[in-house]
């Protein structure tokens, strides 16, 4: 059963490269289905207009609609991660053909932005003692990739 919501992402002509580049990224991804334009266009007939795919249980559909619209970090994807080593492999995987960006944030080579975030980052920027979030996020501002024991000792130091 399709969810209620699904992102729905504008590709000029790469939903399938982009859609298969995705899914190897993710455990528990697969595409779904490809829709194909017809004689009547827009595009050229037989060639893909829609890819339907899942990441880790998250619906998503690719288009290419053409040149008309690019993606922009206005948009972006948080990849929750529990452990460096987490945060490591997406970055790498997803950074690969993209460019880095400043508090985690990377852009991949299909132009789709990704926030890769610590789950312990939320955490400590809710925590009530203004200090500790401050120094949270002033050790985050100065990250490219986020370094989970870097803001844990901005978070711990007295």
């Amino acid at each position: 059963m399709a969810t209620k919501i699904t992102p729905f992402l504008w590709f000029n002509n790469q939903a399938e490269e982009a859609a298969k580049f995705y899914t190897s990224v993710f455990k528990n991804s697969k595409i779904n289905t490809v829709t194909r334009y017809g004689a009547e266009g827009p595009g050229p007939k037989d060639s893909v207009m829609t890819v339907d795919f899942t990441l880790d249980g998250q619906e998503l559909t690719a288009i290419n609609g053409g040149s008309h619209y690019t993606l922009t970090p206005a948009i972006s994807f948080v990849v929750h991660c529990r452990t460096q080593q987490e945060i490591d492999e997406y970055w790498d995987k997803l950074l690969a053909g993209g460019e880095a960006m400043q508090c985690g944030w990377l852009t991949d080579r299909f132009g789709l932005s990704w926030q890769i975030t610590p789950t312990i980052l939320l955490e400590m920027i809710q925590d009530k003692n203004a200090a500790r979030k401050s120094r949270v996020m002033q050790a985050m501002m100065q990250m490219v990739k986020l370094d989970i024991q870097k803001l844990k000792d901005a978070y711990e130091r007295a």
